[in-house]
């Protein structure tokens, strides 16, 4: 008997419990309702290079039918206070001790392996159709940096380590609306590859969104774990676009960051554009929202902004084409003297930008995370599509 084929004793084991779970699945099926809606309604582009996909490594064979029975008997008795007090738990159980039988059968993920889940990541972001811009990759950033940005490092919690998003209320949080789409994508990949946790794929998804944006390597490292419900971070630790700049020092001071770092992250509003109906904002930050570049520090220092008259929230427009916007947090880091020096530097020299954020980034996506768990001394740098076709 295998582990998963245990999950629906596991799940009647736990009815009696699940009253509490009932609000939660509507609001799963209205998330995965709405993935389902924006996919089907897309309309699919080519990519021009040739598909990376490869078949997921195996087990070694042999006489491990033992070895299965043992370990997962080991397991689902370890475990048996999470799985009996919540069926979700349950299931994010077994697929941990799926993985486990897996690396103690002979299969353990090497570097190459990581670089198969990157090509195939790296390939679907085109497949957005007229979602986005055409492109999955802003929101994949986005769910890997608040999948990271919560940490906290006084209390030592929050950070990528669990991948908490999974569970409500943190998949509900304001700052995370339309994140479903995110993790909706990342499914057939997850499920592909069902060895990879799903802190190392969110975060991977992040690092393959912006190299394949031609942005800069992003140093990265597997070994994130996933966690359970209770590990859920409260609401509040992201920043509020609504606010100033002492709001993003108390926000990113709290995960350990600078003012350098707090302005070299924002530098990603290159990316992607806010919605109605997700923030309440509307509109992209750069003519070229599916590129990776400097131009976000251009525009603030360069263009004259003023302030939208709408019914929305309060938001900056340009003045030349009232096409763009900017944020009140973006538009505190030219009013602060300490955060201006950098946005000049970033729009003087992109590649003083892409070295800053590359750095600063990396050390993001790695919040939370033990340094015992990480499968690689030093971090690696992925390959992006084009370079492998050299």
């Amino acid at each position: 008997m295998s582990l998963r084929s245990l999950l629906p004793v596991l799940r009647g084991n736990c009815s009696s419990r699940t009253f509490s779970t009932a609000s939660r699945n509507v609001a799963r099926s209205s998330q995965v309702a709405n993935v389902s809606s924006a996919r089907a309604s897309s309309k699919t582009f080519a990519r021009p290079s040739s598909r990376f996909y490869s078949t997921e490594g195996n087990a070694s064979k042999g006489s491990n039918t033992g070895l299965w029975l043992g370990l997962g008997a080991l397991i689902a008795a370890g475990a048996g206070y999470y799985v009996y007090s919540n069926p979700q738990t349950a299931e994010t159980v077994l697929r941990s001790g799926e993985q486990s039988v897996k690396s103690a059968a002979g299969f353990t993920p090497k570097k190459d392996d990581y670089q198969k889940v990157y090509n195939a990541i790296a390939d679907l972001l085109d497949e957005a159709g007229d979602y986005d811009d055409g492109s999955y990759g802003p929101v994949l950033v986005r769910l890997a940096w608040h999948a990271s940005g919560t940490y906290d490092k006084e209390t030592k919690t929050g950070g990528s380590n669990y991948a908490t998003m999974r569970f409500n209320p943190e998949a509900l949080h304001g700052a995370n609306a339309g994140l479903a789409v995110a993790r909706g994508v990342l499914e057939p990949v997850k499920k592909k590859y069902s060895w990879i946790s799903y802190g190392d794929l969110w975060t991977l998804a992040g690092v393959a969104a912006i190299q394949e944006a031609s942005g800069p390597k992003i140093p990265w490292r597997a070994g994130r774990i996933d966690g359970f419900e209770k590990d859920v971070t409260p609401d509040g630790r992201l920043p509020d676009a609504a606010q100033g700049g002492d709001h993003l020092r108390n926000i990113f001071y709290r995960m350990g960051f600078n003012d350098q770092e707090i302005v070299a992250l924002a530098g990603a509003h290159a990316l992607g554009r806010c919605h109605v109906d997700r923030s309440g904002f509307e509109g992209p930050w750069t003519f070229s929202p599916t590129t990776f570049s400097n131009e976000f520090f251009n525009l603030l220092m360069n263009e004259k902004w003023q302030w939208r008259k709408w019914g929305g929230p309060k938001q900056l427009e340009d003045n030349k084409t009232k096409t763009l916007m900017m944020l009140p947090t973006d538009y505190a880091l030219l009013t602060d003297k300490s955060f201006k020096k950098w946005v000049k530097a970033y729009a003087d020299d992109e590649s003083v930008f892409f070295k800053d954020f590359s750095a600063a980034f990396s050390r993001l996506l790695e919040l939370g995370v033990p340094s015992t768990q990480w499968v690689a001394q030093e971090p690696w740098e992925l390959k992006t599509l084009s370079e492998q076709k050299k």
